[in-house]
């Protein structure tokens, strides 16, 4: 169905900077096809100061006038011919975009416990006998069936807790698990609740 009048933007031609609007980007092609260089820059400035009332977050930067003219020659398609007030040959590096993370080599040996886990396995090798060895094996322990019941691996009992907690110090940490108590964890529906609450 093809409604005269009626323009949709996924027939327009996409912006190069969404948050700025198309209103904007009209104004800048505008200001392009002018023929007196004056006007165009008198029509450039007064649309930097338009841009600045779009994203007035910008602001919290301290160059944030270079970043506005160097957005502005960018949604120009470099094609303003004005006499810059700010430096714009270093515009194009905001397009870049940034190389990807490298990530550690070695493997995580049990994903669902992550880096951070295996981190603590290592430290609780090496940690003498104590209070503070006892309370980082307590918040390991805990912080391991958390780990398990939110990935669901199988069943969340304690002794696999316990036989992991042991497997990976090398069994330097041995769970006596008599006496050692978890901390209670939610029970899936009260998690959904406490979900709900919080949007």
């Amino acid at each position: 169905m093809d409604i005269k009048g009626l323009d949709y933007n996924t027939q327009r031609e996409p912006l190069l900077l969404p948050e700025y609007g198309r209103e904007i980007q009209k104004m800048i092609d505008h200001a392009v096809g002018l023929p007196d260089r004056d006007e165009r820059l008198r029509c450039a400035k007064t649309i930097v100061k338009l841009m600045e009332t779009k994203v007035p977050h910008i602001r919290d930067n301290e160059d944030y006038k270079q970043t506005l003219w160097d957005h502005l020659y960018l949604m120009s398609g470099k094609q303003l011919d004005i006499d810059w007030p700010y430096d714009i040959s270093h515009a194009e590096q905001i397009l870049t975009k940034p190389q990807p993370m490298p990530l550690p080599k070695d493997g995580i040996r049990m994903r669902h416990y992550g880096r951070l886990v295996e981190e603590l396995f290592e430290k609780l090798k090496q940690m003498p006998a104590g209070a503070e060895r006892d309370e980082l094996v307590r918040l390991t322990a805990n912080q391991m069936k958390r780990d398990l019941a939110q990935w669901g691996h199988g069943t969340i009992d304690d002794e696999k807790v316990a036989d992991d907690l042991a497997r990976f110090t090398d069994g330097v940490i041995q769970l006596d698990l008599s006496r050692f108590r978890f901390d209670r964890l939610p029970a899936p529906e009260e998690q959904v609740k406490k979900n709900r609450r919080r949007k």
